[in-house]
């Protein structure tokens, strides 16, 4: 075989675009990220608007995103990105840990957040879960905005057993719960004891019955029907 042929049989890298005004901070990111197989730093940008622009010229899979800097902010940057790219993923970095900023990264689109503090495997984790097209809740911060929600729940009194919740097996509200508290498929896989494969369908029947069309959809409903005791 030649090197040619090995060179087109390998998988294609999660191309990354790095945005935050601290050059520092990005070059850490960058040889984190570039120390990994699967991905590549395809570009930098130094405030929300260089974002916009590089997202355009170099479309990559996931955009890391800044929300303090010049120029434009993360939060609108990322709301301009999903309105005219909504292919492109983006994950959220912040230092704020409050629900003001849970909810307001949520609202631009974002696909995830994390805390500038998180630990390297955290950060590398939400770009690969990010690439999927699927949601990455930091733990703590997840358990904040669950609280959160669970407290106005029980203060409005809503009620949790509409019909849509109704018609769950057990099985899918023990699922639907864990998704909620930000376990990943091989996480589900290993506590339930069960394949991949079929947490995988567990899931989609999940967002079928609730007319959901991401993860992060089905945690919004979990916390707003107060499944999870926080």
């Amino acid at each position: 075989m030649t090197s040619a042929t090995q060179e087109g049989n390998l998988p294609r890298k999660i191309r990354v675009l790095l945005t935050d005004d601290h050059t520092i901070l990005r070059q850490g990111i960058r040889v984190l990220l570039e120390a990994q197989d699967d991905i590549e730093v395809v570009g930098e940008a130094n405030n929300g608007r260089e974002s916009i622009e590089q997202a355009r010229e170099l479309h990559p899979d996931v955009i890391l995103m800044d929300i303090s800097m010049p120029e434009l902010n993360g939060l609108d940057a990322t709301r301009i990105i999903k309105q005219s790219f909504p292919e492109i993923q983006v994950v959220i970095l912040t230092m704020h840990e409050t629900e003001e900023y849970l909810v307001r990264i949520l609202q631009t689109g974002a696909t995830g957040y994390v805390l500038k503090q998180a630990a390297d495997h955290e950060l590398i984790e939400a770009v690969r879960i990010a690439s999927r097209g699927d949601t990455y809740l930091y733990p703590r911060m997840a358990r904040l905005l669950v609280t959160d929600y669970l407290r106005r729940v029980e203060s409005n009194k809503l009620d949790a057993h509409d019909a849509a919740f109704e018609s769950l097996t057990g099985r899918e509200r023990e699922i639907l719960r864990h998704i909620a508290e930000g376990r990943s498929n091989k996480e589900l896989a290993e506590i339930l004891t069960l394949s991949i494969k079929t947490v995988e369908n567990h899931r989609y029947s999940l967002m079928n019955k609730l007319n959901a069309h991401d993860r992060g959809e089905l945690v919004r409903y979990a916390i707003r029907v107060g499944l999870i005791e926080p």
